[in-house]
This record gives structure tokens, C-alpha cells and sequence, in this order.
């Protein structure tokens, strides 16, 4: 068992590693849908430094970004791609409307595995 969660724990470092490197957003949950990382791309779309937010659980990032679908209704977690990829252990793919903090309405794709 303390190997299985080494191996979950270092994937987990490696995404964020790679993450980090890439100029297109990015973030990262763990096996629970706790955000673990966002890399500086998705700051900018967020408003807020990771290092600012920190890590949190999925019923948290409501305060970080307002979700909607294109005709501005609010879509719940498990409407979005990283819901489903979470619930359902499938990749999912969407565009959506993202307000971060800065109140900027912003479509972006998302695609989450």
C-alpha cells in the first residue's frame, strides 16, 4: 500500500513538473479531485497565483473561477470535463465560460483525463 501511494504521490510531482513547463494552461488534481497545481497560464485566466490559492478540494474552486456555458448558465462540477473525467474515469472534452477573479468572462476548452 505505501508503494502504490509513493507511485500516485510522484505522478503527481511529475505532472505538476510538466505543468509547470507548459505555456497553455494547466491544472492538476489528485485521485479525489483535490486541485493540487495550476501552472502561471491559468493564473493569468484565474486572477490568483497558485502560490496565493494554494491546493483545495473541488467543492472549494466556486472561489476561484465562476463556470458557465455558453449561454451563461452556471454548469455544477459534474458538468465539467474534470468532473466527469472524475466520476465517470473517462477523458472529457467541453468549451465553456470561465469568470476569474479579475470578473474577465473568458471562453476556454477543456480537456481533462
Amino acid at each position: 500500500m505505501a508503494t502504490t501511494r509513493r507511485h500516485k504521490h510522484l505522478a503527481l510531482i511529475i505532472a505538476r513538473e510538466l505543468a509547470s513547463q507548459l505555456s497553455t494552461a494547466a491544472f492538476i488534481a489528485d485521485a479525489d479531485g483535490d486541485l493540487v497545481f495550476y501552472n502561471e497560464a491559468a493564473e493569468a485566466i484565474l486572477g490568483r497565483t497558485y502560490a496565493e490559492a494554494g491546493a483545495m478540494p473541488a467543492a472549494e474552486w466556486p472561489s476561484l473561477f465562476r463556470v458557465e456555458a455558453p449561454d451563461g448558465t452556471p454548469l455544477p462540477l459534474e458538468k465539467l470535463p474534470g468532473g466527469i473525467a472524475l466520476a465517470e474515469k473517462r477523458p472529457a472534452h467541453a468549451s465553456i465560460y470561465i469568470v476569474g477573479l479579475d470578473g474577465e468572462r473568458r471562453m476556454i476548452s477543456i480537456t481533462a483525463m
